[in-house]
């Protein structure tokens, strides 16, 4: 819990690596994860790095290694994923591997390349074969017919688009035939009509099947067309349109016996082209089976050697360029498996003289490090979202596993629904180390993650649910109403007790919108439910106004008992970081400004549930007024909650005015009376002391002016901590301020 209520120890440590093991060691460190690296060469570029050659080689490795990701999950092969992450390759290996993996890459670049230009060829000969296939019966064609220009037949009898009538008139009549995309053809048609003058017939027929566009390989509809045209100079225009509305067009066959051919081939042609390219595809899955065996360790190894190297452009080199030196942050616990990681770095790199490190002195702040686990990782996302906390102060993640599932409860509050979400966090709990879920999509690796959030989620909500009474928004009675409707009749009762009370009979049922039970009345009111809400509440018209008192009430109770345990939580960070002035001057200020106005309501609203009962509940006063009243001072006299409340209020009013301008003004006047260099509660100081750098508004205030130190001890309040020494103590990174006379 220590670690978990406060952030580790850290101690700044310099490491000394060889030139030959720093790798290695580097590797070792990082698959333990103690340390964290400071840049020592900021003013240093990125470009101008001693390792950046080493980095670009990492970087140019996944890039081969995200194509071949890329390529094995378009040919829906699985990535074998290891349980074990490999470490980092060994420094011999890089360049092999390397040389491997672009090899891989040049081959599959081929073979990919091939295989699309065979499937483009083959989506093409299916085109053409469609569009002979709907073009022959566009075209009357005579099979045979003898090019003579002496006899004329009459135009009334033969159709223009008879060929040998068009021979027969001398006319150079053209064709051009092709596939044009579905929504392009309306205005095909008309830019062929305004280019052409009318010198052209288009004629068009929608495909049965849809086909696959060989540039794009999108499926869509396609239309087949076929334009007739007289003229060279048309048919150049009619050839242009056709590229600028990217048709695919095909040569037509002028006869029969060409078309004929033309079919066999593109036969013949399709078939060897599928051969072919199942072949391809073939040799081209082996190829990916066989790298998808490896592709994942390699994704993990090139990360860490690019992450080693990083680290490495942040160290500096000695005098010789023979040794490396680098800074680094760790734990003080975890010293040992440092240099224990140092030693098998030199031991695997065969080295004679070994890295060794040792710890320094420092005036920085250390970095803040909680270690988490499985369990309180998702509560410490939770709470670094909102801002990580300074190094060694009170990590309130321990606190947030109760309280932030507690109040999600408070506002979900069903008993239905919170079972629903229970079940669900369970199972995934259940099936945390099944692979599936690791690698499963954004949103569910996001559930995934805070599975034990959610679980306590619908624990209390199950638990808010049941003190709500509301089991998918419905009352579930499960111990019997504690109220008795019979007893408000007038016959279950004497005359005596007829004339004080107001009772029902037949008549007041019968005409009554409302009824209203009075718990004064014996017998109606039998006893507290024993657990949550009474379900007759439900029936009642007045439900909302008795549950939203109840839940404001509560909600009020819950969020001062919060707020004063965060400002209690100051305190012990306070006291740890040896600042007793801020006790006095903030924490108790705030503690005594919160409970006399909002403390003090919490007591009126208890008080008055315990006093007050069914039989005196109408002569109860109202909290709200008697709130608001605390505050206007009136002038007639009010009955109150007990005798003597308006001195108490008084008193608790002074109380809280009198620590407004301590909250604003006590602190500043404090820390601005310390850089004065005036004399703490009249002992005279000297010497020099040691400052903590946590509070931004005490540096600016206190600048680079020295804060003496005497001799003698002095109050806790207006020091921090004492040392005899220029460097920090064990308490924590220091910064020294010397005095000035």
């Amino acid at each position: 819990m220590g670690s978990l209520f406060r952030s580790e120890t850290m101690c700044l440590a310099q490491l000394f690596l060889q030139s030959g093991t720093a790798y290695e060691c580097l590797s070792a460190l990082g698959e333990k994860g103690l340390v964290q690296f400071r840049d020592l060469n900021q003013n240093v570029s990125s470009f101008q790095r001693k390792f950046v050659g080493e980095v670009k080689r990492c970087e140019e490795l996944e890039r081969i290694l995200a194509y071949l990701v890329q390529e094995i999950n378009r040919a829906d092969i699985p990535l074998p994923e290891g349980e074990t992450s490999p470490p980092a390759p060994p420094v011999k290996q890089v360049l092999e591997m390397q040389e491997q993996l672009q090899k891989l890459e040049v081959e599959l670049r081929e073979v990919t390349k091939n295989k699309e230009k065979l499937r483009k060829n083959l989506l093409e000969l299916i085109e053409y074969t469609h569009m002979l296939r709907v073009t022959k019966t566009f075209v009357k064609r005579n099979v045979e017919f003898e090019p003579t220009y002496e006899e004329f037949p009459p135009l009334e009898n033969d159709s223009l688009l008879d060929y040998s009538c068009m021979q027969r008139l001398g006319a150079k009549l053209g064709f051009v035939s092709g596939l044009i995309n579905q929504g392009k053809v309306e205005a095909f048609e008309k830019m062929l009509w305004r280019v052409c003058k009318g010198y052209t017939i288009v004629t068009y027929a929608e495909l049965d099947e849809p086909l696959e566009d060989p540039e794009t390989g999108e499926v869509i509809k396609w239309y087949v067309f076929l334009i007739s045209f007289w003229g060279e100079q048309i048919g150049h225009k009619v050839k242009k349109i056709c590229d600028c509305y990217h048709c695919h067009v095909y040569p037509y066959p002028n006869t029969a016996e060409e078309r004929k051919e033309i079919q066999e081939g593109l036969n013949t042609r399709i078939q060897d082209l599928y051969t072919v390219l199942h072949k391809t595809e073939d040799y081209l899955r082996q190829v990916l089976c066989k790298a998808a065996e490896s592709v994942y360790s390699h994704v993990i190894q090139v990360k860490k050697m690019k992450a080693i190297y990083h680290m490495l452009n942040m160290c500096s080199f000695d005098v010789t360029n023979k040794c490396l030196i680098a800074e680094v942050w760790c734990p003080e616990a975890d010293l040992h498996d440092l240099r224990r990681a140092l030693q098998e770095g030199s031991r695997e790199s065969g080295a004679t003289i070994p890295s060794f490190m040792n710890t320094i002195p420092t005036k920085e702040t250390p970095p803040t490090l909680i270690r988490t686990n499985k369990f309180t990782e998702g509560f410490q996302n939770i709470v670094d979202a909102y801002g990580v906390g300074s190094y060694r102060e009170v990590n309130p993640a321990l606190f947030t596993i109760i309280t932030f599932p507690f109040l999600f409860a408070v506002m979900f509050g069903d008993f239905g629904h919170g079972f629903v979400m229970f079940l669900f966090a369970l199972l995934l709990v259940l099936n945390e180390n099944h692979p599936r879920l690791n690698q499963s999509q954004e949103i569910m690796r996001m559930f995934f993650n805070g599975r034990y959030i959610l679980l306590l989620m619908g624990l209390f909500s199950v638990y808010t649910g049941l003190i709500y009474n509301d089991c998918f928004s419905k009352s579930v009675n499960l111990f019997g109403s504690g109220w008795n409707v019979s007893a408000m009749y007038s016959s279950g009762h004497g005359p005596a007790e007829r004339g004080k009370m107001v009772l029902w009979n037949d008549t007041i049922v019968r005409h009554s919108r409302v009824l209203q039970l009075d718990p004064s009345v014996p017998g109606v009111f039998q006893g507290p439910y024993p657990l949550g809400i009474d379900p007759i509440w439900n029936l009642a018209t007045n439900r909302l106004t008795f549950l939203n008192s109840f839940k404001m009430k509560m909600s009020v109770i819950l969020g001062i008992i919060h707020m004063t345990f965060g400002v209690i939580l100051g305190v012990f960070n306070h006291l740890h970081f040896r600042k007793k002035f801020n006790i006095y001057l903030v924490s108790i200020p705030e503690l005594l400004f919160m409970l006399c106005i909002f403390g003090y309501l919490i007591f009126m609203i208890i008080y008055k549930w315990l006093v007050y009962s069914a039989e005196t509940s109408r002569v109860a006063p109202s909290i709200l007024i008697e709130f608001i009243n605390m505050f206007l001072f009136p002038a007639s006299g009010t009955n109150g909650l007990y005798s003597g409340q308006e001195h108490v209020q008084r008193l608790l009013l002074a109380v809280t005015a009198l620590s407004v301008p301590v909250l604003f003004l006590g602190k500043p006047l404090f820390l601005l009376w310390l850089h004065n260099g005036r004399s703490c509660f009249g002992v005279s100081r000297s010497g020099y002391t040691l400052i903590r750098k946590d509070s931004e508004e005490e540096v600016s205030l206190l600048g680079s002016q020295d804060i003496e130190e005497g001799n003698n001890q002095m109050e806790d309040g207006c020091r921090e901590m004492t040392c005899e020494e220029s460097y920090p103590t064990s308490c924590g990174p220091c910064w020294c301020v010397w005095a000035s006379e």
